[in-house]
């Protein structure tokens, strides 16, 4: 399986485990381009739509609301948004997002 050229993974830090079944989107220049949900290692490393990068302006919408619900906790932020701009199209872009119940954070993985 070959990797999208934008991947993600979610760890959930209260539980010290990959956070499977939350559903992500992909937004260029505010267009939607994909979705996907994480895979039970949670992973977003293929997207239901196929695309190429471009030198722009990347978003990446995290729906917590429904995963944080299903599991029967509160849910402070209802979504997570990380921004990013893409300059080198031949490169990678892998963005972690660390996720407890009152906060996140993410960075620039390999």
């Amino acid at each position: 399986m070959q990797k999208a050229p934008i991947t993600t993974h979610v760890l959930d830090l209260h539980q010290g485990q990959p956070a499977a079944g939350i559903i992500v989107e992909l937004y260029c220049a505010d267009e939607p381009i994909a979705v996907a949900k994480t895979d039970s290692d949670g992973r977003i490393q293929k997207w239901d739509n196929t695309f190429e990068l471009i030198s722009e302006h990347w978003t990446l919408v995290f729906r917590l609301l429904p995963w944080f619900k299903q599991r029967g906790e509160e849910c402070f932020f209802p979504t997570a948004t990380l921004e990013f701009s893409i300059s080198d199209c031949t490169r990678h872009y892998h963005l972690p997002l660390l996720l407890s119940q009152y906060g996140y954070t993410t960075y620039r993985g390999s």
